[in-house]
């Protein structure tokens, strides 16, 4: 079973590596380097919304909103991809979601990045709008959350 725990100042350079190989062929095919490529992960892990998996293959950004729970960034080292880590960090998130009481999940990625829209869907989530953002088309998704059962009376 895959432990998950938040990130500290020592991960950030497993963080970086991961995030740069994860998003590295989406930069060719868009043309652009992806938003996580360059985000401040020191500002982030120092803000508690980094994740990571305890055996450092994974790590999912989350940042609480109004209402709802941002997952800015999903990335998984790509010696992993297929084999579950995504989806563990995306039900991770979920269950963060409803500890924060937040009823709903919201998500973008870029629309050329059709692996991973599928695969948010398979999972729930629906597209809500597209957007130019800096010259990248981005898909917003949105997932709501049912209750948790383990709470239901």
């Amino acid at each position: 079973m895959t432990m998950i725990r938040p990130a500290a100042q020592p991960d950030r350079p497993r963080i970086e590596e991961i995030v740069e190989a994860a998003y590295a062929p989406w930069a060719e095919i868009i043309g652009a380097r992806p938003i996580p490529m360059d985000a401040d992960y020191t500002t982030l892990i120092a803000a508690g919304q980094v994740f990571v998996t305890d055996s450092g293959d994974g790590l999912i950004v989350l940042i609480p909103e109004d209402g709802t729970l941002l997952i800015e960034n999903v990335a998984v080292d790509p010696a992993r991809h297929g084999q579950g880590v995504g989806r563990t960090l995306l039900a991770f998130a979920e269950d963060h979601a409803r500890a924060l009481s937040l009823p709903s999940l919201r998500l973008y990625t870029n629309e050329l990045m059709t692996p991973n829209i599928a695969l948010y869907e398979r999972l729930g989530y629906q597209e809500t709008t597209r957007e130019d953002i800096g010259g990248r088309n981005v898909v917003h998704m949105a997932k709501d959350l049912a209750p948790n059962p383990a709470e239901s009376p």
